[in-house]
């Protein structure tokens, strides 16, 4: 996973409350076990409607996604954060997400970042021309014209989004003790070890 310390460009101004998973991917999209090609398929039924931003050539490849209250909700399916991904999105601000739909996008090193509605609002009229910046280690969220919004994250998301660990990533972080506890309990109990030959 990449390491998240900052993200700055334009957002797509998208608003929508309840926006569930079915809604950020079709259900159609749900055969693959592949991450890659899952974007074309984002938003598929929004895309469908006149004046989209999603389509919109301004806001192509944005990092950052503007978003309504409870986000996310609906299956808990991980191809929701896929295809985010696969936008090229690494930050969805809203006044509040799904739990599962935040968990699979923590997971997949997407920033999930709570904010009021009066401050989604601001940020919708600064996303219809200019960019937004998304600052995880002082853990605030600006914009050219001085606005200045601060956001809470769980300290161990965060620890592991600058890292860029993901749970593999964390195990393998770990590599070492696990070696030494195998080492030790293979000592203990050497009738549990299957000799190799």
């Amino acid at each position: 996973m990449e390491p998240f310390k900052q993200v700055d460009g334009r957002a797509y101004p998208f608003g929508r409350k309840n926006v569930d998973t079915d809604v950020i991917i079709p259900a159609e999209y749900l055969k693959t076990i592949s991450r890659e090609g899952l974007g074309e398929g984002a938003f598929k039924t929004v895309r469908a409607e006149d004046g989209n931003v999603f389509d919109n050539p301004e806001y192509a490849g944005s990092p950052v996604l503007i978003a309504g209250d409870n986000f996310g909700c609906g299956s808990s399916r991980e191809h929701a954060a896929w295809a985010l991904n696969d936008m090229g999105v690494r930050v969805v601000i809203a006044p509040s997400f799904s739990d599962i739909f935040s968990s699979n996008a923590f997971k997949n090193g997407i920033l999930t970042v709570e904010l009021p509605q009066e401050v989604i609002d601001r940020l919708m009229e600064v996303a219809e021309s200019d960019p937004i910046t998304v600052d995880l280690e002082n853990q605030v969220v600006t914009t050219p014209f001085q606005d200045r919004f601060e956001f809470a994250v769980d300290p161990f998301r965060k620890s592991c989004l600058l890292a860029g660990l993901d749970e593999i990533g964390l195990t393998l972080a770990s590599g070492d003790a696990i070696a030494a506890y195998e080492q030790k309990a293979s000592a203990a109990r050497p009738w549990l070890v299957k000799e190799t030959n």
